[in-house]
């Protein structure tokens, strides 16, 4: 399994193969994180609302 790191700023978890896929900055992204949420449906989700979270994806709890 690829090393998963998170976004600093909306706690996306990503591997270093779609950071650079999406063209974003490695420097945004941390590997120092704990937990983890699978969004499925956002918008419907009482989890993904307290979180912030808009889109469906993988994302980290807490990130250090």
């Amino acid at each position: 399994m690829a090393k998963k790191f998170a976004h600093k700023q909306d706690k996306r978890l990503l591997t270093e193969a779609q950071i650079k896929e999406l063209g974003l900055q490695k420097g945004d992204f941390t590997e120092s994180w704990q937990g983890r949420v699978f969004v499925n449906d956002a918008q419907n989700s009482h989890i993904a609302t307290e979180m912030g979270i808009k889109r469906k994806g993988e994302y980290a709890i807490k990130i250090r």
